[in-house]
């Protein structure tokens, strides 16, 4: 079987379930281009726990982990499901890592996992899972995550990170309430987003994995881009498990409000 890639997605505004916005439109074209998966696997930043934890849900629900959206968003339903051998053969590869995991009989998709899913793959026919993200643990660890489970990506798994590749929500919210919206607007971005997500770009290339384990003391704006690293941490999980030097394509999503960068990744195992 032909390893699939790894992939980062920066998720958005739960808004993208029903105005797909720029993101939305790369998100069904790669769900077009992209090989078929047997299953997903999915750390989303709105998962977080203190260690990892595997979600085994034979039919996750649907959980609307937002407020004061639109009421159409609320009636939607991903029925997905659960993608319980996935799960099981992930608790598995992280226990031989020496990573502490549990499973979750319990856990849903929250919007960081079924809004770009339902882009992705619409019929709901892949089965998926959740993995948490562990916020106080750091870059380091979740590279160590993704990388145990790296296996995976010749098993038909594909291997999901969807955060934000800048994420000051603060500076978006009062963009909204500026403009009186939650609609996605997309526009050019903040002079401290384009410096970010370059040098993230650059040490996503070059596989400066010590840049990316260091980023809040290292990467220019850090800690605006991301005043709380959550979003961040599905980007090195998703490269992690990818392998030593991937190879790296770039995806340009857009900006929302000029400060949301909604950028994605795909990381291709190396032949080498």
């Amino acid at each position: 079987m032909t390893p699939l890639p790894t992939l980062f997605i920066s998720h958005g505004s739960p808004m993208h379930a029903v105005a797909a916005g720029r993101a939305g439109d790369a998100w069904e074209a790669l769900g077009r281009r992209l090989p078929r998966p047997e299953s997903i696997l999915i750390a989303s930043a709105h998962w977080e726990t203190e260690l990892p934890m595997v979600a085994t849900s034979k039919q996750p629900e649907t959980i609307h982990d937002f407020g004061g959206f639109p009421d159409e968003l609320y009636r939607i339903r991903y029925p997905a499901p659960g993608a319980t051998a996935t799960a099981q053969r992930a608790l598995q590869l992280l226990s031989d890592a020496g990573l502490s995991a549990t499973a979750n009989g319990c856990r849903g998709l929250d919007h960081g996992a079924w809004v770009p899913l339902l882009r992705l793959y619409p019929d709901a026919k892949v089965p998926v899972a959740q993995v948490s993200i562990q916020p106080s643990l750091g870059a380091d660890h979740h590279l160590r995550v993704g990388a145990s489970l790296a296996p995976l990506v010749s098993e038909g798994v594909l291997l999901i990170g969807s955060g934000h590749l800048t994420h000051n929500l603060r500076e978006w919210i009062t963009d909204a309430r500026r403009r009186g919206s939650m609609a996605i607007d997309e526009r050019e971005p903040e002079q401290y987003v384009r410096e970010f997500t370059a040098w993230v770009d650059h040490a996503l290339r070059t596989d400066d994995r010590a840049a990316l384990a260091g980023w809040l003391e290292r990467a220019p704006h850090a800690r605006r881009a991301h005043p709380t690293p959550e979003h961040f941490l599905p980007l090195p999980f998703a490269f992690g498990a990818a392998g030593a030097n991937p190879n790296v394509e770039h995806i340009d999503a857009g900006v929302d409000s000029g400060v949301l960068a909604m950028d994605a990744y795909l990381f291709w195992p190396s032949a080498a």
